[in-house]
């Protein structure tokens, strides 16, 4: 996959969330309340390397308006990452690439080095959330499903997604190309 090719073609994050049309004040509004932890910070500027962060979304996409203003904050204050989002409607070649348990979860986090090779992905939620859905799905009714996802982020506040992005932000491109995601590792 020619990953600058991609990342040339994507849109940088404040166009993508300006160009948002049904969610556009919820993707500014946890971009101005997210607040970014100095060990965040630390960890992100400590890696010597810039980073690429190629985000798969669309604008309606609740997970991602949850996730991905505080990866975007995070590079803005660090100067050591840059994000762009590729629209995963337009780009299904890219998102069949990282489907999660067979479907287009979103959203998808390719983190690429200064030279736009994939050191690894995240996505679609944090670890301990996705596991907690994947439980609940069987037992609770989708309609009270996510009101609960909308207060773990809220309690969360963005400190999972932080951890897991900042933890491949660490990691050196393998020779697949790629580290597996938290749930390849767990179906695989």
């Amino acid at each position: 996959m020619d990953f600058r090719a991609l990342w040339e073609r994507a849109l940088p994050y404040h166009q993508f969330v300006q160009e948002a049309a049904g969610n556009h004040d919820l993707w500014t509004g946890m971009y101005r309340i997210a607040r970014i932890p100095d060990w965040a910070l630390a960890a992100a500027r400590s890696t010597g390397t810039k980073h690429h962060l190629l985000v798969i979304a669309e604008d309606w996409c609740g997970d991602g308006t949850n996730t991905v203003p505080y990866l975007a904050k995070l590079a803005d204050q660090s100067r050591s990452q840059e994000v762009r989002v590729l629209r995963r409607d337009e780009h299904p070649e890219v998102m069949d690439r990282y489907l999660t348990a067979g479907t287009r979860a979103i959203p998808i986090v390719i983190v690429l080095d200064r030279e736009f090779r994939e050191v690894g992905h995240w996505g679609p939620r944090p670890e301990a959330l996705q596991a907690w859905v994947r439980e609940a799905r069987k037992s609770v009714d989708r309609a009270k499903l996510y009101p609960q996802i909308r207060r773990w982020y809220a309690r969360d506040k963005g400190e999972s997604t932080l951890r897991e992005v900042v933890e491949l932000l660490e990691l050196k491109p393998s020779a697949i190309g790629y580290r597996l995601s938290v749930q390849e590792q767990m179906t695989g």
